[in-house]
């Protein structure tokens, strides 16, 4: 049982979600990046005023590494202006795209790499938009492109983050194996109980709060009879603002994980209107709740996130 602590506040800022030692086992088998320092440099857990997170060390035409926030709902990856500029890449001579966030749309400029890596994921010839801010005062965004067939292991107890090819491991001793699906390309949906309402729930690594969709609201709301909360503002990564609701809600139940948050901000956001999920009951698990685990493995190989919780091991 994990509880978030009610890491919420107005003007809650989100990032990416857009389109265009664990067991010495694990350790041994693993070719990590890890980071040493008086305070985490890459991976933070979530703490009592103090939402977690989880930034990859990116290099980026050879240079680097420029510290990009982990994104499980982007698609694609992303730069700030001040990288494009330390590249010494142009802004004005690539294509714009349409940057499509949690909060709305933009048009924005792009730059074009030779090469983007970071452990085992190596993309070459890639166009990067230019976001105008990411979680945390980090670098950028990188999206799910190019981790079809990758392993992350994400250590929060210890500063690390790993990308490797998966190779079919199975989870270690003190993991619980939660199974996903694939939702429109490579979101990472995983069936879950709120209140007793059956919810998809897409674990989204790239945003600081958890948000759902009124779809839930309305559900818990019949099934309670009484349902409201404070108002709420929701900021994406194109800066593009949303109004919600800050609502008590149910613990969120999968497999034999429950998740206990005091609020869970519930609005109409313009990203579960592009994910088609907006009929049924659908939320977003932001780093408020995944921080408080004590390490995340994500296998998108073999559709598994293996998670091992604080003080199991």
């Amino acid at each position: 049982m994990l509880g978030a602590g009610g890491a919420h506040a107005t003007a809650t800022e989100t990032s990416g979600v857009f389109a265009l030692a664990p067991d010495s086992n694990i350790a041994d088998q693993l070719q990590d990046v890890l980071v040493e320092a008086p305070e985490p440099k890459y991976v933070s857990p979530t703490i009592r005023d103090h939402i977690g997170r989880i930034w990859a060390p990116v290099m980026i035409n050879g240079k680097g590494p420029f510290r990009m926030v982990l994104d499980t709902g982007a698609s694609h990856s992303a730069v700030t202006a001040l990288v494009a500029l330390s590249l010494g890449l142009p802004m004005d001579q690539s294509a714009t795209v349409m940057l499509k966030g949690v909060t709305g749309e933009a048009i924005v400029q792009t730059i074009r790499v030779d090469t983007l890596s970071v452990g085992e994921l190596d993309m070459v010839g890639t166009v990067l938009p230019i976001v105008p801010d990411a979680l945390g005062g980090a670098e950028g965004i990188l999206g799910y492109e190019g981790l079809s067939n990758k392993r992350i292991f994400i250590d929060f107890r210890r500063d690390r983050i790993a990308i490797t090819y998966s190779r079919d491991e199975h989870a270690a001793d003190g993991y619980i194996r939660v199974p996903f699906k694939s939702l429109r390309g490579q979101l990472i949906a995983v069936d879950t109980v709120i209140g007793g309402i059956r919810t998809k729930a897409i674990i989204d690594t790239g945003g600081q709060s958890t948000i759902a969709n009124l779809a839930l609201r309305d559900a818990l709301a019949r099934r309670t009879g009484i349902f409201s909360g404070k108002p709420d503002e929701i900021i994406g990564a194109t800066k593009a603002v949303q109004s919600g609701e800050i609502i008590p809600m149910p613990p969120i139940k999968f497999g034999s994980i429950q998740i206990e948050d005091s609020g869970v901000t519930f609005a109409d956001m313009y990203i579960f209107k592009e994910w088609k999920l907006t009929q049924d009951p659908a939320i977003m698990i932001g780093m408020d709740a995944l921080g408080l685990f004590d390490a995340i493995v994500i296998d998108y190989r073999r559709h598994e996130l293996q998670i091992r919780t604080r003080g199991s091991g």
